[in-house]
Parts: C-alpha cells; structure tokens; sequence
C-alpha cells in the first residue's frame, strides 16, 4: 500500500470516528395526553398496521435500529423520524384539532395508495413495513370512516387550508 493511499485511509478513519461523537437526539417530543393508541374506536388490526408501518418516524414509539447509531447514517434516520413527526404524530393525536386529524386521516389513506408510504429506502430493512392490498383497503376504509365521523365537528368546508402544523 502506497504512502498516501494508507494517509489517506487512516484520514477517513479518523473523519469517521471522530464523527460518532456527534449523534442525533433521540428523545421523543413531550407526551401527549393521549396517543392514537389510547383511541377506544381504534379497530385491533388498524392498530397493528400503523404500529409495524407507521409508528417509527410517526410517533413517539420509534425503535432506533443498531444502524441508526453509527454516524452519518445516524445523522439521516434521525432526520426523517423529525421529519415524520414534523408531519405527524400519532403520539400527539389529542393534541390535534377535528381539522388537522381529518386532513392527516386523509393524507394517510391518499400516501399508501400511491406508494408514497412507507418509504421504499425504508422498507429493505423493515420488510414488515411492507402494506399489502388488504392492509391499503383497511387503512383506508378506516381513515375515511373516521373523516365521516369528524366532517360534523369541522364543518361543511374540510378543503379549507390551515394546514399550519405540516411542513412539507
């Protein structure tokens, strides 16, 4: 091995571990009052698809896997949990007005359809994230159920945009 080839080497080296030092917070946000989890019309198998499909950047409940702890990929998973939650959290669901709930109930059902969510660079390494075609027709019978249900508290105009809280 040359000279500057191994200087080289030993530079990267040491970028890298001098890199680990500087890791992303992992503390969730604040609790909420109640979670979507805390929701008594919450269907059991609703449940179970946003816990292995949504829950790890769209809540507090997020698993950090062994990957996210080593820099810089740390740096970008902890980025796109922030950016989940900047979304929306289910961990926060009570703090959510009728309005915000219906337009997240209705970006959730428009995102899976489209492939959106999850993320495909996610799903490689949570293939249990994956959402087959009964998973798209439950969540989406469920969210619009629930859109029905919320259209009363927030009036005839649910296209009005105050959408202040989502940051694209």
């Amino acid at each position: 091995m040359s000279q500057k080839l191994r200087r080289g080497f030993l530079v990267l080296i040491g970028i890298f571990a001098v890199a680990q030092v500087f890791q992303p917070d992992r503390q969730p946000p604040s609790p909420s009052a109640s979670s979507i989890w805390d929701e008594p019309t919450l269907p059991t198998e609703v449940s179970a698809i946003l816990s292995r499909a949504c829950s790890d950047c769209h809540s507090n409940r997020t698993e950090w896997p062994w990957y996210s702890r080593i820099s810089p990929i740390s740096w970008l998973v902890a980025h796109d949990v922030d950016e989940g939650r900047g979304h929306f959290n289910f961990s926060q669901w009570s703090d959510y007005e009728p309005y915000r709930r219906y337009k997240i109930l209705e970006e959730i059902c428009e995102e899976v359809e489209e492939g959106e969510m999850p993320l495909a660079i996610y799903l490689p390494l949570h293939p249990e994230a994956k959402l087959d075609a009964e998973d798209l027709r439950t969540l989406c019978t469920w969210t619009r159920t629930w859109m029905d249900e919320l259209r009363p508290q927030i009036g005839d105009s649910p296209d009005r945009s105050e959408d202040h809280d989502h940051d694209d």
